[in-house]
């Protein structure tokens, strides 16, 4: 329910005023825990580049990764296979080296935010479940990737973006399908109202939505959700539990079309190619900077070449700082396109206080308010002021006589 403000002052719409009316629901302690809960996230950023770096010094300053490769040099002679085994035991030694922090970071951080209502035998049994996924599929990449570098010592880098490329783009077409229902339970969206109004809005944009489908992630937080996931044949809506049972028709309108507008606007295209840049240029940098750490301190790690398996903890550090450096251009690049789904979403589902209501709903885990600097930096959505203003001022501009209203007290904590 919303109070309507413009009729009992008979003033004029104001954009601003509107969207003061919305960001003015969240305060005292609801607005300091959400604001110190995204804010901790910037020093997690620092410290999980320092936590990677550390690991991936100590496995080099005790030769850890020289002693798996001379192991596996003595079960096979097979380049390949000494690289698979060696990147095996690399990656589970990490796996197990940083579950504390990832506990922390993971499990119990979330828990104190109340951001985690899924106990701990489930999100660890869920964590263990990821890491075997990993563990297939990295070590196979690891190991194309150190024949590359045997056979093009000087351009793997552009081979190695390459191959990524083509990991990502079959798992973006296989993930829906086989890897997503290891975590949730995907069912057929019931037919009724809601669902033909979603099918309509697709079908105003050709966007196919043959398939929507609803997943049980209640079970795991009660943060809202939706997606448009898969390629080509495995092409699908998906939006979470939470999303149908704690908002209402208009929000879950508003959420629908900005995810339509990720589809529509091929930004999945768009991000693969910005983030195989940025790790191209990543993989060009750690191409020069790797053979000149190893010839200053290889003998002391162990490590013969870039070529030899060893290097893996070299590689890990100069990959762990660049993306770390990176960290603001990607969030950026990011932002951008989730404000252009926002202005498609908000054209496609004409629903800007339904698009308001649910931005301020994501304040349960993003700071509502930031500084201009602090958005840019830290932030990969919109804030939620950016996306009030964004609804209020798209209500100016193509509604007739609207009108400013103010949510309900307490209906951030509604449904």
């Amino acid at each position: 329910m919303f109070i309507d403000l413009l009729a009992t002052t008979g003033a004029a719409f104001d954009a601003e005023a509107a969207t003061r009316a919305y960001l003015d629901t969240l305060q005292g302690p609801a607005r300091a825990q959400s604001d110190a809960y995204f804010e901790g996230g910037y020093w997690l950023i620092l410290f999980g580049a320092a936590v990677a770096v550390l690991i991936d010094w100590l496995f080099l300053r005790l030769r850890f990764t020289h002693g798996l490769r001379s192991l596996a040099e003595r079960v096979s002679k097979r380049a390949w296979l000494v690289t698979w085994m060696t990147a095996l035991g690399y990656l589970l030694a990490s796996a197990v080296v940083t579950m504390p922090w990832s506990i922390y970071t993971g499990f119990v951080r979330e828990r104190q935010y109340d951001l985690l209502d899924q106990p701990f035998a489930g999100w660890f049994a869920e964590q263990m479940t990821a890491l075997a996924i990993s563990l297939v599929i990295a070590p196979l990449l690891i190991a194309v990737f150190y024949a590359l570098i045997r056979r093009a010592p000087r351009s793997w880098w552009v081979w190695g973006t390459g191959v990524t490329g083509l990991f990502l783009l079959l798992a973006m077409v296989l993930g829906p399908v086989f890897l997503a229902p290891l975590f949730n339970e995907y069912t057929e969206m019931e037919q009724g109202p809601l669902r033909d109004r979603i099918e309509a809005v697709a079908a105003r944009y050709d966007i196919p939505a043959e398939h929507i489908y609803v997943f049980d992630q209640s079970k795991q937080h009660k943060r809202i959700s939706a997606n448009v996931s898969g390629l080509g044949p495995t092409i699908r809506i998906s939006l979470n539990d939470n999303l149908l049972e704690r908002t209402s028709e208009a929000e879950i309108l508003a959420v629908m079309g900005h995810e339509m507008g990720h589809y529509k606007l091929n930004h999945v295209w768009w991000m693969l190619g910005i983030m195989l840049a940025i790790l191209a240029l990543g993989l060009f940098i750690t191409s020069r900077a790797a053979p000149w750490l190893i010839r200053k301190y290889g003998d002391r790690w162990g490590v013969r070449d870039v070529a030899d398996p060893a290097s893996m903890p070299v590689l890990g550090i100069c990959l762990a700082l660049w993306m770390f450096a990176m960290t603001p251009a990607i969030n950026s690049l990011i932002r951008i396109n989730e404000s252009h789904a926002d202005a498609f979403g908000l054209d496609a589902a004409e629903e800007p206080d339904g698009f308001a209501r649910v931005s301020m709903r994501l304040s349960e885990y993003r700071k509502i308010e930031p500084g201009p600097l602090e958005e840019i930096l830290f932030f990969d959505h919109p804030s939620g002021a950016t996306r009030v203003r964004m609804a209020m001022e798209w209500k100016a501009a193509n509604v007739d006589n609207p009108q400013i209203v103010v949510p309900e007290e307490g209906y951030l904590d509604s449904q």
